[in-house]
């Protein structure tokens, strides 16, 4: 069997434990599959948490569950015993055990060795304790007090230790994402909400968009498509990725929920705010639910502060390499200065056509150079490489959106008269 793994790693041109991961992730599609097989809201439970207990063990050694139970284990301790302040205790304890494990294991370098380790698994683990935490505090507010959002994933009782390990580690999302909501996870558990089926509505097939998901897979470029597109099959595959009806009629069916990228939508983008909509979908709507939102003061507009300290959090997620935390501050001036470019072209009446046009074209550009010149960072993550690279350049990717936000405060533009239908949109 070792011979057998060797070569085949050697085929394709990965280390073995690496292929091991791959084979285990794949599997994650016909192990989605069987859990639609499964009858009984309590044998799903076991069988979510079981499955992705065994491919981490498969994948990573018996160590990996338990550094997963140690963050499972302190969050749902708070809910438990502390629940007012439970989600600020998981923030807080999750970060700082995955922080720890990014130092100890320092996966980027283990990456680029040919190893792998379950700190990427772990960094999905812990968003879902946290936000089951935070909307298990939620639920003790008042519901007028709180935004759309946390209305709608506020836990208003807590989640049983079988409900919530099965929502830990089901096994479609325990390798990559996407990361989704514990409310979520219960009602497609106990066949609840959009889906509950009867003999009049019955539930959509994922057949279709599972082998799209596949096909989107197979002709991938980046290996993050390629990790994302397996991640959407398996959560489609098993039905979670149903999230309703679209309003067309007749209406189709929509599997969004297990969406972390949008191919076209990164290739072409006009805007560097459009980027957070279309890559790593998941985690970004996390972030704003998360930390974004909650950031900002009631009657207040969000600013540049809460942009960067969302951007920053990010980079501590990622990991603890200088490369993480350039991209994401870079990427936080990035977006502040397309914004900036955005307002003065919403700024400009409909009837100069040919000036809209410049600047949205000027905005395309400016997202395509900035974003280019910040990804080296996370590529090759050391600092000595990262400033060397901008170095080359000039720091034109960092120089070009400073002076960018420098010229919003001196070039303000009056705002777009709306007309009163617009105002009640």
């Amino acid at each position: 069997m070792a011979m057998e793994m060797a070569s085949m790693a050697a085929a394709i041109g990965v280390s073995i434990p690496v292929l091991r991961f791959l084979l285990c992730f794949v599997a994650t599609i016909p192990v989605s599959l069987a859990w639609r097989l499964v009858p009984g809201t309590l044998p799903r439970h076991l069988y979510a948490a079981l499955s992705g207990a065994v491919l981490s063990y498969l994948s990573f050694g018996a160590s990996s569950n338990l550094h997963f139970l140690i963050p499972m284990a302190m969050s749902y301790a708070s809910m438990l015993f502390i629940r007012r302040y439970a989600g600020v205790i998981t923030f807080f304890t999750g970060f700082g055990y995955l922080i720890g494990c990014h130092v100890y294991y320092m996966s980027g370098d283990a990456w680029k060795e040919g190893g792998i380790d379950a700190t990427g698994a772990l960094m999905v683990l812990t968003l879902k304790v946290i936000s089951c935490a935070i909307n298990y505090s939620d639920g003790l507010l008042k519901e007028e007090s709180l935004r759309e959002a946390q209305k709608k994933n506020r836990l208003v009782r807590c989640p049983s230790l079988v409900e919530y390990i099965g929502y830990c580690l089901c096994c479609g999302s325990h390798f990559a994402g996407p990361v989704y909501e514990m409310k979520d996870y219960l009602e497609w558990t106990e066949h609840k909400g959009i889906w509950a089926s009867s003999a009049n509505s019955p539930l959509p097939s994922p057949l279709g968009a599972t082998l799209r998901a596949l096909l989107q897979a197979a002709i991938s470029r980046w290996k993050y498509y390629f990790i994302w597109s397996i991640s959407e099959a398996s959560i489609i595959i098993s039905g979670f990725g149903f999230s309703g009806w679209s309003d067309s009629s007749p209406p189709k069916p929509l599997w969004d929920r297990a969406k972390n990228v949008d191919i076209l939508g990164v290739e072409f983008a006009t805007s560097a705010v459009q980027l957070p909509l279309v890559w790593n979908i998941q985690v970004s709507t996390w972030l704003r639910h998360y930390v974004y939102e909650r950031l900002i003061e009631k009657g207040k507009k969000p600013g540049f502060f809460q942009l960067l300290a969302t951007q920053t959090i990010s980079a501590v997620w990622h990991g603890l390499y200088p490369g993480y935390i350039i991209f994401f501050v870079q990427s936080a001036l990035m977006i502040a200065g397309s914004r900036v470019i955005y307002r003065w072209q919403q700024a400009v009446k409909a009837k100069n056509f040919l000036l809209r046009k410049m600047l949205m074209f000027t905005n395309f550009a400016y997202t395509l150079l900035v974003l280019n010149y910040s990804c080296i960072g996370f590529m090759v993550l050391s600092l000595k490489e990262t400033l060397a690279a901008y170095q080359s350049v000039y720091f034109v990717g960092t120089v070009v959106p400073i002076i960018v936000i420098l010229l919003g405060y001196i070039i303000k533009p009056a705002r777009p008269v709306r007309s009163k239908t617009q105002k009640t949109h």
